[in-house]
């Protein structure tokens, strides 16, 4: 639901240019041709919603929505994390004709589980998706889903299929809109179900269907990309166990983002039509994971206690014992996080995350020591 009340607001930001694109489309950018994924066997026939946005307003409209997260501090906004999201973003895309130049990554302080895509190239996966996943192709699955979003135009297409609708009906959506950036999905979908229920079914229907293309698409550009592309219906599994029974009594036209068998089974079906892949999870993968968790805990969780207790219970691995060493730095006793990334250090000596994690260590020491001799010498 997140996707549609991006775009309902995106659209409301462009409604001048809209009205001027509806009445004539030849006013624009010519239409922006992408070749199907591969593994797909969706046709390249275009589309006529490809005149709504030339490239320069699909990149300025997505580019509103990464200034208005940052400004709202709703990025995480690490170095680390956001080259390797960018880097496993850019092998995605470019199995794509648009290439992965173009396209940009972020990471959203958001603990549910959740991903979506603007126009431009720019794709948000929410903290919370990363921590459920179980293996780097699942994080890659849905990247690759959002990304086919992109370069499928989808966007421009809803933007035309929502031009048909009354622009008292557009109108309607705001109150929804601005409900679903301050409260959440479900409160988003219920405003919009009270506001405008004939035209909020017809937009779920139309973004359902979106959904599905995006999965035939994306699934061909994590083959591509040589990730497992049995990953994307891995993922969706979970998200259906985390979506569970609250989902059990809402009719499934009613649900925008489906994640029923059919799905599942289709997913696990076309991948099968791939040839294998022996796909390794990278250890940056592993380490990324529990960044992300110790940069997003919350204030008053002892991340530090867990990790030792995880620990302590046979959870001895490369990506616990790096959490464990970050969330003793953010706890202040910096020295035995040393001990613990000492030894990571010398028996994983290509992963620059560790050393990166030590260099802050001896920054922060070079700037106690630095403070202490100020204060000697005043």
């Amino acid at each position: 639901m997140r996707r549609l009340i991006l775009f309902v607001a995106t659209a409301l930001l462009t409604a001048g240019t809209l009205a001027a694109a509806a009445a004539d489309p030849s006013a624009n950018a010519q239409p922006i041709r992408t070749a199907p994924a591969a593994g797909s066997d969706l046709p390249d026939l275009g589309s006529p919603a490809e005149t709504i946005l030339s490239k320069a307003d699909e990149y300025r409209l997505g580019a509103m929505v990464a200034h208005e997260l940052r400004q709202q501090n709703g990025l995480l906004e690490d170095p680390e994390v956001i080259e390797y999201i960018n880097n496993i973003g850019e092998r995605l895309a470019s199995q794509s004709a648009m290439g992965g130049g173009d396209f940009h990554y972020f990471v959203v302080k958001d603990t549910s589980i959740n991903a979506f895509a603007v126009s431009g190239g720019y794709v948000f996966i929410n903290a919370g998706l990363i921590l459920a996943t179980s293996t780097e192709s699942e994080l890659a699955g849905v990247m690759a889903h959002e990304t086919a979003h992109i370069t499928q135009h989808h966007i421009a297409r809803m933007l035309a299929d929502q031009s048909k609708q009354s622009l008292p009906t557009i109108a309607a959506l705001i109150g929804a809109i601005l409900l679903g950036a301050i409260g959440g999905g479900q409160a988003a979908e219920g405003a919009i179900a009270a506001t405008q229920g004939m035209a909020v079914q017809h937009q779920i229907n139309f973004t359902r269907d979106n959904e599905w293309e995006a999965d035939r698409v994306g699934i061909g550009y994590l083959a591509g990309a040589g990730f497992d592309p049995y990953g994307m219906g891995s993922m969706f599994e979970t998200m259906a166990r985390h979506q569970g029974l609250a989902a059990t009594y809402i009719p499934a036209m009613l649900i925008d983002h489906p994640m029923d068998s059919d799905r599942v089974a289709e997913q696990h079906a076309r991948a099968a039509q791939f040839p294998p892949v022996k796909a390794h999870d990278s250890e940056s993968y592993v380490l990324i994971r529990e960044r992300v968790r110790v940069l997003t805990a919350t204030g008053d969780t002892d991340m530090a206690a867990q990790y030792a207790q995880k620990i302590a219970h046979g959870s001895d691995n490369l990506g616990n014992r790096y959490g464990y060493a970050l969330a003793l730095m953010n706890s202040n006793r910096a020295e035995e996080a040393v001990k613990i990334l000492g030894p990571l250090v010398q028996q994983h000596e290509g992963l620059t995350l560790l050393y990166s994690a030590l260099a802050t260590w001896r920054l922060c020491r070079l700037a106690r020591y630095s403070r202490t001799s100020s204060r000697r010498a005043w």
